[in-house]
């Protein structure tokens, strides 16, 4: 990019780093170091970041009304508070219940559409990287082109619904999996957990906040079912 006359501007954690070195401009996340193999805190930073440089690119170019940019910065503001809420919340402490269940699974399979897929991505990368079992991210709306035929009874599905435009379609998806025989944990927003309980038997909910952050406080029960999982697969 440099070679080609591009302006570099990075978003970084470790001070003085190869990127950042190599940059025209750093944003620092500061973080503080990263002790894990799976990058947690230093991830859920940096999706702050961006999602206010997507922000300051919004009001620059007018794209985003005054309204709307403070109503994003609020909800980004009360992110921590919404994650302890979810952390002291019951549904978290059945989390390590989940894991007991399904740590002997020799493959995963996380669904979901839009920014849920987004964040299968995510939660099936922290599986893979610290219990070693073999887990894979689909777009659920690409279900039916093949990847449903790799579900079998007894399968372990993860199902995204945290999305709400989408949540009726992703409700769909959960039935056709479980007609394929395929045990569900799904995640979704406190104001659909009614709906998707009445569908699965564990579910995970996480408090509602501005669309764009979902994917922030959905990535936190799905870092600790990964954790979890680990310990009791004996993986330091």
């Amino acid at each position: 990019a440099k070679k080609r006359g591009g302006y570099i501007l990075s978003i970084v954690n470790v001070v003085g780093s190869s990127i950042a070195r190599e940059s025209d401009d750093v944003l620092y996340t500061w973080a503080g170091p990263e002790i894990a193999v799976a990058t947690t805190k230093a991830y859920s930073t940096q999706l702050a970041v961006l999602d206010m440089i997507g922000l300051a690119f919004g009001e620059a170019l007018g794209t985003v009304k005054k309204e709307e940019y403070n109503e994003a910065v609020a909800e980004l503001q009360k992110l921590p508070e919404k994650m302890e809420q979810f952390l002291a919340s019951e549904s978290c402490e059945a989390i390590p219940k989940y894991a007991s269940q399904y740590f002997n699974h020799n493959s995963v399979f996380f669904i979901g559409r839009n920014l849920d897929y987004a964040l299968g991505l995510e939660g099936s990368l922290k599986l893979k990287e610290i219990s070693y079992i073999h887990s894979e991210a689909y777009a659920s709306g690409e279900l039916k082109h093949g990847t449903i035929s790799l579900i079998e009874d007894g399968t372990l599905v993860i199902a995204l619904g945290t999305y709400a435009p989408l949540f009726d379609k992703a409700m769909s998806n959960v039935v056709e999996v479980q007609s394929r025989g395929a045990q569900v944990l799904a995640l979704t927003t406190e104001s659909h957990a009614g709906e998707m309980g009445k569908r699965v038997p564990m579910l995970m909910t996480i408090p509602d906040t501005e669309e764009m952050l979902l994917p922030q406080l959905g990535v936190v029960p799905l870092q600790l079912l990964s954790y979890y999982i680990a310990l009791e697969r004996g993986c330091d």
